[in-house]
């Protein structure tokens, strides 16, 4: 969804460097994946095209901070929604 966000905190020597992606366009979401070592960040559309990827050693990321837009609009009908009672009991 537009506005997701990962961070990652990658070991630069002597200091650290802090990346940001983030799911520019609506219909876009951002995934994560580890695979041999590797640690792979991609903004994806909706049918599955990778957009642009970022790809940093493993062993230099120090953190890896996944920032999910809040879900406002599902929460609040979820709310709004009255139980229906069973006619039966």
């Amino acid at each position: 969804m537009k506005g997701d966000r990962v961070e990652i905190v990658v070991d630069a020597g002597d200091t650290t460097r802090t990346y940001e992606m983030v799911a520019a366009r609506a219909g876009r979401r951002v995934e994560t994946a580890v695979r041999r070592g590797v640690v792979e960040v991609s903004e994806v559309t909706r049918t599955g095209t990778v957009v642009r990827t970022a790809r940093f050693m493993a062993s230099r990321v120090l953190a890896l901070v996944e920032q999910p837009v809040p879900r406002e609009q599902a929460s609040e009908t979820a709310e709004r929604r009255p139980l229906r009672e069973d006619p039966k009991t």
